[in-house]
């Protein structure tokens, strides 16, 4: 299905019946990464999948897509859709988006999951990573992306999950470069949403690798604490869903999703 904001076409499907899910990829991702979920969520929920503007099939909106922007994209997929509460998990990039409407549309967000995510803003070193990237995706596009998507697996796990890798490649070659710089953009300026994460009193959650390779572990059971948001730790690094799916089938069921 096509949504057009200011006639940019913001892809997105929908499966399934019942309560609203929403899933939200992360950053040189695409709602494909939900592939062998959805079918499994469908069962007993209605499930919607959004290619975030700029990547998968979607258009780009602006120079920059804050996660306003991206949210409020979010926001009209579910207005279109005629949803007043919805379940909202988001991978990585995701998971700042999932926070960013989740601060805007509190009332209509049920249960927030964090998977391989933060609240957290970027520190300056961060930052300094992000214009290092912007650099090397506007002077050598497939170099920046054959390079990032392997280190967002646990050392350990590159070489047994080749073939995810080379997937994850191709899917986001495809992708407008400027889309990608886009993200990167917004990244960057995105604001700290721990308050956010602890001031919403429904359901919440947090999923990581215990080997994340963009997440300390340390830093996500501080977080957990300070929010008061359960955690779940599970072997593998960035990609849960890829490198660790038994368990995170699991802890599906636990939250009902499943």
């Amino acid at each position: 299905m096509i949504l057009h904001i200011n006639g940019v076409p913001i892809h997105y499907h929908v499966s399934g019946t019942g309560p609203a899910i929403i899933l939200l990829h992360g950053f040189l991702e695409s709602s494909t990464m939900w592939n062998r979920l959805v079918p499994l969520l469908a069962e007993k929920n209605t499930v919607v999948t959004v290619d975030l503007p700029g990547h998968g099939l979607s258009g780009c909106l602006d120079e920059v897509h804050t996660m306003e922007l991206l949210a409020d994209a979010v926001f009209q997929v579910i207005s279109e859709l005629d949803l007043d509460m919805v379940r909202i998990m988001g991978h990585s990039m995701g998971g700042y988006v999932s926070l960013a409407f989740t601060e805007h549309y509190p009332s209509m967000v049920d249960t927030l999951v964090l998977l391989n995510s933060t609240s957290i803003g970027d520190s300056m070193d961060i930052r300094k990573n992000r214009d290092r990237a912007i650099a090397v995706m506007k002077k050598n596009p497939d170099l920046y992306i054959g390079m990032s998507i392997p280190n967002l697996f646990a050392e350990n796990n590159r070489k047994g999950f080749r073939t995810e890798i080379e997937t994850l490649k191709k899917d986001a070659f495809s992708f407008p470069h400027e889309g990608i710089v886009a993200m990167l953009k917004g990244m960057k300026i995105r604001k700290d949403r721990s308050s956010v994460l602890k001031k919403f009193d429904g359901r919440k959650y947090l999923i990581c690798g215990t080997d994340d390779p963009i997440f300390d572990v340390s830093d996500m059971e501080k977080l957990s604490i300070t929010s008061n948001t359960m955690l779940f730790k599970v072997d593998g690094g960035h990609m849960t869903v890829n490198e660790n799916w038994s368990e995170f089938v699991k802890i599906m069921y636990f939250i009902d999703f499943l």
